[in-house]
């Protein structure tokens, strides 16, 4: 049995109908694991719960599987869908209202609408924040029409948890290499520039109270700070900030451990970001539920480390009671 039964998961998927990945967006995973993805996304009943108790997970944060709405090019109908996701999800929390809560899916294609959408789900639905995957028809979210969205995140005081998505374009290094694609390295490459593209635009001195999540062990963000701060500091864009870019990732950014089950990088994440910034997630159902779960519970840090990661990290971040 688990020793820590109390467990907090933040990047856990499902997919809402009309929503289901299609086979061509996910062409990267081999067939028979993919069976098992498709099987194991809508399901948000006995299995899952089994899955968690299994693993020692009290709470599970659900989230709409990428690539969700970000990609859908008709504006009207992303926001239809992205409704249609959180109504969705809020129907199937408050069957285990105990062991589920949620992140809103909002459409980016109309920024007003996503604003409505996120205090629909804040204030109405009591979800804990929202969760993008990855950039809206590839346009990131430093782009200045995007204001509202952010204001509106510091108003409501939820997390931003920036997930990967489709990647709409690639330069020649992926060409030829599509074994590169998705989640074994050409995610990471995009979503972590998302986040420098918010630091070195300076959004985050724009809205202060902004807060991120980076799943992933922070898409190798944190092993990069000293060489950050060493190389902006020798350019101009870079001279002109406030802060270091560390400062400002410290500042503003917690990571979780999904799809991450080794003791280095999470060792690394914890001296780099701060014990009170790395939170637990499994990455269900893409990666083994169990197999996190064993793994954060004999990781070679302290207890008082493991507890802050399994659990009251999250229940701080995320406003639980």
């Amino acid at each position: 049995m688990p020793r820590i039964l109390n467990k907090i998961a933040l990047e856990e998927h499902f997919s809402a109908p009309g929503l289901e990945p299609t086979i061509n967006e996910v062409a990267f995973f081999d067939p028979g694991v993919l069976a098992g993805i498709e099987a194991a996304l809508p399901e948000l009943a006995e299995q899952r719960l089994l899955a968690m108790d299994r693993a020692g997970i009290a709470i599970a944060v659900l989230s709409q599987t990428a690539p969700g709405v970000q990609s859908i090019r008709d504006k009207a109908l992303a926001v239809e869908l992205a409704q249609r996701v959180n109504d969705f999800l809020h129907t199937r929390m408050a069957l285990a209202p105990a062991r589920f809560r949620g992140f809103a899916c909002v459409a980016l294609q109309d920024v007003d609408a996503a604003c409505n959408e996120l205090k629909r789900c804040i204030q109405e639905l009591g979800f804990v924040g929202v969760l993008v995957n990855g950039a809206t028809n590839g346009v990131y979210l430093d782009e200045p029409h995007f204001a509202p969205f952010w204001h509106t995140l510091e108003q409501l005081d939820v997390p931003l948890y920036l997930h990967p998505g489709l990647v709409s374009e690639h330069d020649a290094a992926f060409r030829g290499h599509p074994e590169l694609e998705g989640a074994v390295w050409s995610w990471t490459c995009d979503t972590a520039t998302h986040l420098l593209r918010l630091v070195f635009a300076q959004l985050l001195d724009r809205h202060p109270r902004a807060r991120l999540i980076l799943g992933h062990m922070g898409e190798t963000l944190p092993y990069m700070l000293w060489r950050l701060d060493s190389r902006a500091a020798v350019t101009t864009v870079g001279r002109a900030l406030i802060r270091p870019p560390s400062e400002t990732l410290k500042r503003h950014v917690t990571v979780t451990t999904s799809g991450v089950c080794a003791d280095v990088p999470l060792r690394c994440a914890l001296e780099a970001m701060g014990d009170h910034a790395v939170m637990f997630s499994t990455d269900y159902p893409y990666e083994d539920i169990q197999l996190a779960a064993d793994w954060i519970e004999q990781a070679a840090i302290t207890e008082d480390q493991r507890i802050r990661v399994c659990c009251t990290n999250a229940r701080r971040v995320l406003r639980l009671a």
